[in-house]
């Protein structure tokens, strides 16, 4: 896990080590065990490390290889290294570490663009080939490690953290706005390649690329799961499918306790978590650490889920750790918070997970978190509308957007009312989808774009703020393409997840099991009043919001004489949600 950056020119100037090594500082916090540059001339790379699967100096990057001249920056880890770097081996290739780094290298020298799809793991990486006069960049089936893109005279960047490429750029970013429609009505998505400014974009999931030398680029999607039964599906029954899940998400948690530093579970007291929990135990690990946050009650929610995370703890006689947060605290590193967000992220979620790495990173370097089950075995409240729906697109809208198209007009300045890009967006990949029913396509774009840019998003920015790796054994794309091919009746009966609560019934306690569905509560956010709503006020009403003037300002005024009335289909705050965009946007762009 670490933070990538580079330059590639096409002016026939050299590349900026000046700016690359900006673009490096900029990212220290998510490697901050070593650094290195290296430069070709017309490219150059920047790496921070954070060392976890060889720590030695033999697994610094950027990585070279002498022979072939090949060089390398990579962010994530690749779970089956060990097995690949046997493979190679009888190929005849050899090694100077015991990285997954090196594994990357010289399969890409063997395979060439194809290795990515022996990949299993999360990865963004880029490849400087003299050979070809390319740089080969390539980001993991599911999206879990970012990589950002900006081509700005004459050249393209690109970095793991978004601002990076901002402070990088002499220009100042505009506001995309089909990009504004997705944020405030596509849920605060923004799907790739689109990032909420207008120059800066996003390599798109299971996506590889290659830039040559005179500025032609190709790149071409390499996975696309099909959801719905598949030839001889039929013929299993739902104790098979119980049995299959086990199986499948036993080798996908196994598979992340890769690494030469012990790993640590982020342990909710969902059943996600805990189920991550219960098969590590099931594999034989002790004193595993595990770690809960909780905050003050507010309008009489409570803060916490503390009762349920001890059940599991005492069952599996876990290292515990149970970190409380008060809501003093909570505001005082609210700034931070929008300082480690690549993107701007509505979640309340964002500043628990922020201060929760925080001390998870005093313990260890490695977690595992139970992110992605919901959209992978249809968890949400949403799905059970889908399952007969004969108009998709309309149906998906009621029950997902945030606003309507006619909302979205009061509430946004005139200049940037366009198209309904949101509703065309999810128009075109329903039409796309290999999948032929209305929830099978909702779980599609949830799984392959919701799911990529909000959780996964959030946790690989407020965990590597902290230089703390997290794994998330439900995005193993083995197991999500057997949770595609499930009939969706299986998964969503229940209150959803029903054929994974089945299975979890050998795993964990029942009481985690049968417990209402929970959320990482922060009622201090949901619920805006006192210090919360004075931040907003003052985010909101502040010169540079003035002078940026995104929203309509009655659409403001409306959202704060009543900030506990005007919520999304799901329960969020709309006044919260334009706040945390220009609270993101005097974070990053006006601070630049």
């Amino acid at each position: 896990m670490c933070g990538i950056s580079g330059e590639i020119r096409f002016d026939g100037q050299p590349a900026s080590e000046a700016r690359v090594r900006a673009m490096m500082d900029i990212q220290a916090p998510r490697g901050p065990d070593d650094s290195g540059f290296a430069s070709f001339g017309w490219a150059a790379f920047g790496h921070r490390r954070l060392s976890i699967v060889d720590l030695s100096d033999r697994a610094a990057q950027p990585l070279h290889d002498d022979e072939s001249g090949l060089c390398i920056v990579f962010n994530g880890c690749i779970y089956n290294h060990d097995d690949l770097r046997d493979e190679l081996r009888a190929l005849g290739h050899t090694f100077f570490s015991l990285s997954d780094t090196e594994v990357i290298l010289r399969a890409y020298k063997q395979w060439g663009e194809s290795c990515v799809e022996r990949f299993n793991g999360m990865f963004a990486f880029a490849v400087h080939d003299p050979r070809r006069d390319s740089v080969f960049m390539a980001r993991d089936r599911l999206g879990i490690k970012p990589l950002y893109l900006l081509e700005d005279q004459g050249c393209i960047r690109f970095a793991s953290f978004l601002p990076a490429l901002v402070a990088s750029s002499d220009e100042t970013p505009g506001i995309d706005k089909a990009a504004l429609h997705n944020y405030m009505s596509f849920h605060s998505v923004v799907p790739a390649p689109r990032t909420i400014l207008e120059p800066v974009r996003k390599l798109p999931p299971a996506t590889r690329m290659t830039i040559r030398r005179d500025g032609t680029v190709t790149s071409e999607v390499y996975w696309r799961p099909k959801f719905g039964q598949q030839e001889g599906d039929a013929a299993i029954d739902f104790e098979g499918w119980r049995e299959q899940v086990h199986d499948a998400l036993n080798r996908a948690v196994e598979r992340r306790l890769t690494g030469d530093v012990p790993v640590g579970v982020l342990l909710s007291g969902g059943l996600d978590s805990s189920l991550i929990v219960g098969l590590l135990a099931e594999n034989g690990q002790k004193g595993l650490n595990t770690f809960s946050v909780g905050f003050e009650a507010a309008n009489d929610e409570k803060g916490d889920e503390f009762e349920y995370s001890d059940i599991v703890a005492d069952a599996f006689d876990t290292e515990h750790h149970q970190i409380r947060v008060d809501s003093g605290e909570l505001l005082e590193h609210l700034p931070d918070c929008f300082a480690a967000m690549s993107e701007p992220m509505v979640s309340h979620d964002n500043i628990g997970f922020y201060l929760l790495s925080r001390e998870v990173s005093k313990h260890v370097k490695v977690v595992q978190s139970g992110q992605g089950a919901d959209e992978v075995f249809a968890g949400y409240h949403w799905y059970p509308p889908m399952m007969d729906s004969e108009t998709p697109l309309e149906d998906y809208s009621k029950v997902f957007f945030d606003r309507d198209h006619a909302e979205y007009q009061r509430a946004v300045s005139q200049r940037y009312v366009n198209g309904d890009a949101s509703s065309e967006f999810v128009q075109r990949h329903f039409s796309e989808a290999l999948a032929e029913r209305a929830i099978d396509k909702t779980l599609h774009i949830d799984t392959t774009v919701m799911l990529v840019d909000d959780p996964v998003k959030r946790v690989d920015n407020m965990t590597m703020a902290w230089g703390l790796e997290a794994r998330v054994p439900f995005l193993d794309h083995e197991l999500v393409e057997l949770a595609a091919r499930i009939p969706a009746g299986h998964k969503v009966d229940g209150g959803g997840k029903y054929v994974l609560k089945e299975m979890a019934r050998s795993v964990i306690p029942a009481e985690v099991i049968d417990r209402p569905k929970g959320y990482f509560p922060v009622p201090e956010l949901k619920y805006l009043q006192g210090r919360s709503l004075q931040f907003v006020r003052d985010t909101l009403n502040s010169k540079a919001a003035q002078q940026r003037g995104l929203f309509q300002r009655d659409y403001l005024d409306m959202l704060l004489d009543d900030p506990h009335e005007h919520l999304t289909p799901l329960r969020g705050s709309k006044l919260w949600q334009v706040a945390a965009l220009e609270a993101w946007m005097q974070t990053h762009v006006d601070g630049r």
